[in-house]
């Protein structure tokens, strides 16, 4: 690993900017899942069963090692990722 990617680790815009594509990409997965036939838009639809995704790969594992370690995603089983629910206080400490 280069001294470059070190220091996008540790920096925190870095790690905000892969926490919010995760989230985004979890969500559009979500949507997905929902508009799919069989929920009508007339029965209110369904909600999805989705909780957690692959991280997106066009960031590095450090990276989501890093996010689990401040308590913002959890890994599930066989490299899933999903999110903490934080109904405490907001912080933007990564």
């Amino acid at each position: 690993m280069s001294n470059d990617a070190t220091e996008d680790i540790n920096n925190p815009d870095y790690l905000k900017k892969a926490y919010k594509t995760f989230k985004k990409r979890l969500r559009l997965t979500q949507l997905d899942a929902e508009s799919t036939l069989g929920g009508s838009a007339l029965s209110g639809g369904r909600k999805s069963g989705i909780v957690g995704i692959r991280p997106p790969n066009n960031f590095p594992q450090e990276v989501w090692d890093k996010l689990e370690e401040n308590g913002k995603i959890r890994r599930g089983e066989m490299g899933i990722y999903e999110l903490v629910d934080n109904t405490g206080p907001k912080s933007n400490t990564f």
